[in-house]
């Protein structure tokens, strides 16, 4: 099976635990995307898309207390970005649910576009920030991700 997105030094926003974090929503989609080739059936495919829009959500919650910590100046407009982007998914979700409209590579088209476009411009900008705000050395520390995550999950 080809890879639907492959990870490439382009995507990365020099900060390891972001990078990381956006692995993993790419092993979702690649997940996602090799479900619906192989046709494994709506349940299979709307389960992935549950575990995408969860891991999303959190991941856009690290980005933004980072923002916040570190008083990145676009931090409205890239949080109603993600607020837009969230919307997005769950109104596909929820057309799949009930379902209105088949899961598609079209579907798999717009999450693809949409996460290399989104960590392609919108991220690398909160990333040049950070990395030139002297913050290099908290980012490079595992400790604060684990804080976050622990705050997040609850």
């Amino acid at each position: 099976m080809n890879t639907f997105i492959t990870w490439s030094d382009d995507l990365s926003v020099g900060i390891e635990e972001i990078d990381e974090q956006h692995k993993i929503l790419i092993g979702l989609i690649n997940r996602m995307h090799d479900a619906i080739h192989e046709r494994h059936g709506s349940d299979v495919v709307e389960s992935i898309l549950s575990e995408l829009i969860d891991y999303t959500r959190i991941h856009f919650a690290v980005e933004e207390s980072l923002m916040r910590i570190l008083n990145f100046p676009g931090y409205e407009e890239h949080h109603d970005q993600h607020e837009e982007l969230t919307q997005q998914i769950l109104d596909l979700q929820q057309k799949l649910t009930s379902g209105k409209k088949a899961i598609s590579f079209e579907l798999m088209h717009f999450l693809k576009t949409w996460l290399s476009r989104h960590i392609m411009e919108e991220d690398m900008q909160y990333s040049g920030f950070f990395l030139a705000s002297g913050a290099r050395p908290v980012l490079a520390q595992r400790s604060w991700a684990r804080r976050l995550w622990s705050s997040i999950a609850g």
